[in-house]
């Protein structure tokens, strides 16, 4: 039987992991789509056709993925981006279904946390869109002090994704992480509605 499928979304430093680990405290099992994807790109082999087509032999040399290379032609321009994306995308979309089945021979919930459940089309993979929502200045502050990079850098990426204002609209619940409303008790409203479905 398959799961109902949680997707759990938000901007950088909002705090997916966060509502990702409760959830796993609850025996929901995540599906994490940056470490998945990471993971697809050094092994899944038509990924590693593209990119090698795209960028050349040494974006994996000796046999390791060459990620300074890769970062330096996913961010020089929108196209390269898009290009990157239509390779990596549907090749963890397609992980996600077959982990989601497999999970569901012993669970009832599964989720995915990923920053760009509706950029990457994964938002039709799930029955409920769930967004962590933290005001900008508290991630970027998030931000800076977890991967040690600087405000310009941080709000250029923040910039880059799809704005929190859209992504409250396509979403069927909002988990607040502003750090004066509670986590917990949100996740638990939502383990509720869930239970009911």
């Amino acid at each position: 039987m398959l799961p109902i499928k949680i997707g759990i979304t938000g901007g950088i430093g909002s705090g997916k992991s966060v509502v990702g680990r409760l959830l796993e405290m609850r025996g929901i099992p995540v599906y994490n789509s940056d470490r998945e994807a990471k993971r697809l790109t050094s092994t899944h082999a038509d990924i590693r056709s593209g990119l090698v087509a795209l960028l050349g032999e040494e974006v994996f040399a000796e046999n390791r993925l060459n990620k300074s290379l890769l970062a330096a032609y996913l961010f020089e321009n929108e196209a390269h981006t898009r290009q990157i994306n239509a390779l990596i995308h549907p090749a963890v979309r397609e992980d996600f279904r077959r982990w989601a089945e497999l999970q569901g021979e012993a669970h009832r919930i599964v989720a995915i946390e990923t920053a760009i459940l509706f950029e990457a089309g994964f938002a039709d993979e799930v029955d409920m869109r769930v967004m962590v929502y933290a005001p900008e200045r508290l991630r970027v502050a998030r931000t800076m002090a977890r991967d040690g990079a600087d405000e310009d850098t941080v709000i250029r990426r923040i910039r880059s994704q799809m704005s929190d204002e859209e992504k409250k609209t396509l979403c069927d619940f909002v988990i607040v992480n502003d750090e004066r409303e509670a986590v917990i008790p949100q996740v638990e409203r939502l383990m509720d509605i869930v239970g009911t479905t």
